[in-house]
């Protein structure tokens, strides 16, 4: 037993390079496909002889399903769904041992639910909206509250985002709320021994509790200033920069965003990284921010000297992921 066999069967993580926290007070924000990391829906070996995974990997994401399907049946029969979901063939299938097979790490920022959640929807849907960069504001819109509703079964409440960049697969430019729209950065303005990496703090974050500090931290009025007068101007400014291609300017702002982040998002960068994000700072080396809520899972990093970024997190024995590199 197979999927249908198309070019669209395959969703991929996400990076959001720009925007976490801000999103909140609808600053911009940019996020990227990230195909290092990948799933997609299969069936477990007890119904295709011919599949070897991990098999207490596949029972475990064919019970999440189980539960999913309860929500998404409840939000078909409040008619906050119309999609045309064939739910009795998504019943029909987990039965026969559906599962999610993803390399995505769950709690890790990387988007694994948003990349689940767009494969249900390219499969199951029959009003489909089809992905690619031609898709349209206004579907673009649609597409985000369809996500926004489904994804919301793992995190209580959920922007959308990271289903729509998985089932688009194009960087996504969010202006506001109500203005997304699929962007190119131009890697040729990007030069040297430049690269963007992420680090693995070795730990999972947990994205509700720290939203809650950061918005209980936001009734102070001091801090507050900072993110509206300081935070989201710098967080604008580092992705007008990107895609304009005015390089020395971004990374001039993006030094100042990322010593923003180490004095007050402290509880949001895991302790053992505070001295290591300083010494990149102090260096100049290379700068780190958060990548999503922070608390754990991978950190971004943004170098001018990938080479030596490099050989410093290899001497801490600290695996790099590099998500870009320049040509030189």
């Amino acid at each position: 037993m197979a999927m249908e066999n198309n070019d669209n069967n395959i969703f991929y993580g996400k990076i959001i390079l720009f925007g976490e926290y801000g999103i909140i007070f609808d600053s911009m924000a940019l996020t990227i496909p990230f195909t290092h990391f990948h799933g997609e829906l299969s069936f477990d070996n007890t119904y295709n002889r011919y599949k070897y995974t991990d098999y207490d990997f596949a029972r475990n994401s064919n019970a999440q399903l189980e539960s999913f399907s309860v929500y998404l049946k409840k939000l078909m029969d409040e008619g906050k769904l119309d999609i045309g979901f064939d739910f009795n063939k998504f019943i029909r299938d987990l039965d026969n041992g559906l599962y999610f097979e993803s390399s995505i790490p769950q709690g890790f920022g990387l988007g694994s639910s948003g990349a689940l959640v767009a494969a249900l929807y390219n499969h199951y849907a029959s009003k489909k909206i089809l992905g690619g960069r031609s898709v349209t504001k206004e579907e673009t819109l649609e597409l985000k509250n369809i996500f926004s509703a489904m994804e919301s079964f793992f995190h209580g409440k959920s922007s959308g985002i990271d289903p729509l960049n998985s089932y688009i697969q194009f960087p996504l430019l969010i202006n506001s709320k109500t203005d997304i729209e699929t962007v190119g950065i131009p890697r040729n303005k990007i030069n040297g021994d430049s690269g963007i990496f992420l680090i693995n703090s070795g730990k999972p974050s947990k994205t509700e509790p720290l939203v809650n500090l950061f918005l209980e931290k936001c009734n102070d009025p001091g801090y507050s200033k900072v993110i509206t007068d300081e935070f989201i101007p710098l967080n604008n400014a580092c992705i007008q920069n990107l895609i304009s291609g005015e390089m020395d300017s971004f990374f001039e702002q993006l030094t100042k965003l990322s010593a923003l982040q180490h004095e007050y998002f402290e509880p949001m960068i895991p302790a053992s990284f505070l001295p290591i994000w300083k010494e990149g700072l102090d260096s100049d080396t290379f700068n780190l921010k958060l990548c999503g809520s922070g608390g754990g899972g991978y950190l971004l990093g943004f170098t001018k000297n990938l080479t030596q970024t490099q050989d410093y997190f290899h001497a801490k024995d600290m695996e790099v992921v590099t998500v870009y590199k320049s040509a030189r």
